[in-house]
């Protein structure tokens, strides 16, 4: 299932930004945040591949999305200028973001090769 963060939530699960200044991820599963907003055409495209993503990856990844709109201070933080934007996180290392509605093919090939899963 995709949850829906806001900034408290982004800050438990994902990253504290106000606690520290290099990234250290919060969560033990990697994840995939989608930022976007609700008038959005490509990410209403997005959403039904992420819902897919979620159920497939059960137990091995977490979804998140986070709306641009209501939580414009994590959007600023990621310097999300246009959206969608998807951040892939993996448990290690550094996450790397992607702009724009992403096919699921794509979305695949960057869970494999950026969070390493399977």
């Amino acid at each position: 299932m995709v949850e829906h963060l806001t900034k408290e939530a982004f800050k438990e699960k994902v990253f504290d930004f106000e606690k520290h200044n290099e990234w250290n991820y919060e969560g033990e599963l990697p994840c995939v945040i989608d930022f976007y907003a609700d008038w959005c055409g490509p990410c209403k495209m997005v959403a039904p591949i992420m819902e897919e993503l979620a159920q497939e990856h059960d137990g091995k990844i977490r979804f998140y999305k986070v709306d641009t709109q209501a939580e414009q201070e994590l959007a600023a933080m990621f310097g999300i200028r246009s959206i969608p934007s998807i951040l892939f996180v993996p448990a290690d290392g550094k996450p790397q973001m992607a702009v724009g509605a992403l096919p699921k093919a794509d979305m695949e090939k960057a869970i494999t090769d950026v969070l390493k899963v399977e």
